[in-house]
């Protein structure tokens, strides 16, 4: 699979977190996603594996996500979502690879779950 280049990274996304909220007693929980950073990335289908196939009879699309290594980037884990600034579709965050390549962050993404 040939790697993106600039010119591929079409689509607008942003990534959220969850704040942490002091709940009077001196702990936190988690409270709303807010969002922390945007950015371009490319979307590739993640087609063909029994598990996508069922995901797609449940009203999933699973996607994998390229989008540039970063000091912001290489922050994110699975308890963060991504979402599509255009179109406005949620998608939880279902693995995070910083380590293949030092230039690009893969994700694998879902919409139609809990993020």
């Amino acid at each position: 699979m040939p790697k993106p280049n600039a010119g591929s990274l079409r689509e607008r996304v942003a990534f959220d977190a969850r704040s942490e909220i002091d709940d009077g007693y001196g702990n936190t929980v988690a409270g709303d996603f807010e969002e922390r950073f945007q950015c371009r990335a490319e979307f590739r289908s993640r087609g063909g594996s029994e598990a996508v196939m069922a995901a797609r009879l449940e009203g999933r699309n699973t996607f994998g996500v390229y989008v540039r290594s970063s000091s912001q980037s290489r922050r994110l884990t699975t308890d963060w979502r991504m979402r599509d600034v255009r179109a406005g579709t949620v998608y939880a965050v279902i693995a995070v690879d910083i380590i293949t390549d030092p230039a690009w962050v893969y994700l694998t993404v879902q919409s139609g779950v809990a993020a």
